[in-house]
């Protein structure tokens, strides 16, 4: 299964494979390359010897490259959970952006991927609040696609989901953190992290009030499907 656009640029990767159980994918990762271009990375997601790939990478210029059908189970996501669920690679569609991390990403990736993301969506029944970052699935090990990735403007779209404030009514973090989806087994500082990242960039510190009353929205709107 491709992507719906004539845009795409089909790149074979062998690193892929049937997904495990019968699963589909109900979640969207988001990922940054942190490789030094597009091709570079096209490169490693196709080399045997990696052993990583995706099913999607785009360009900072807007190029799309598929290199894993969207019924195959690509090898990006690694070790991880979301909602209670592990083996994110069987349950996901992967998408590589070329990014460091450092600096924001470009308009003509952003508008590539916001014309890339409906069709998945609506081909596997995909919630806006499937779509994640790959440190939400593991905090402790992955920090793409960063605190410099624009969700709020993918959110707007309904292509992802951003919060308003609500009273976490004595719920602590943790649960807060684990009803929305974040793997319990990470340490509180990783998730608190990644949480970070993606809803308050820049905002450090112990758990705040902010960060309880933005999760108590998350959970109570969007809780993880397990």
């Amino acid at each position: 299964m491709s992507a719906d656009t004539s845009d795409v640029i089909v790149h074979p990767s062998p690193n892929c494979g049937p997904r495990r159980d019968g699963l589909r994918p109900h979640l969207i990762v988001l990922h940054y390359t942190a490789m030094s271009g597009a091709e570079a990375a096209l490169e490693r997601l196709c080399d045997p010897g990696a052993e990583v790939s995706a099913h999607y990478l785009i360009g900072g210029d807007g190029r799309l490259w598929q290199m894993v059908d969207e019924d195959r189970r690509a090898w990006h996501a690694g070790a991880g959970s979301w909602g209670g669920l592990d083996d994110i690679n069987s349950r996901s569609i992967g998408i590589e952006l070329d990014n460091d991390g450092t600096h924001p990403f470009a308009e003509p990736q952003m508008a590539a991927l916001e014309v890339l993301l409906p069709g998945i969506m609506a081909r596997w029944d995909i919630a806006p609040e499937g779509v994640i970052a790959h440190s939400d699935m593991a905090p402790e090990r992955k920090s793409d696609p960063g605190p410099r990735f624009d969700w709020q403007r993918l959110a707007r779209l309904g292509l992802s989901v951003w919060p308003r404030e609500a009273d976490p009514q004595g719920r602590e973090f943790d649960r807060l953190a684990r009803a929305f989806g974040y793997p319990p087994e990470a340490p509180q500082a990783a998730r608190l992290r990644a949480f970070r990242d993606r809803f308050r960039p820049g905002a450090d510190g112990p758990v705040s009030e902010t960060d309880l009353r933005l999760l108590a929205d998350l959970a109570t709107r969007w809780p993880a499907r397990s």
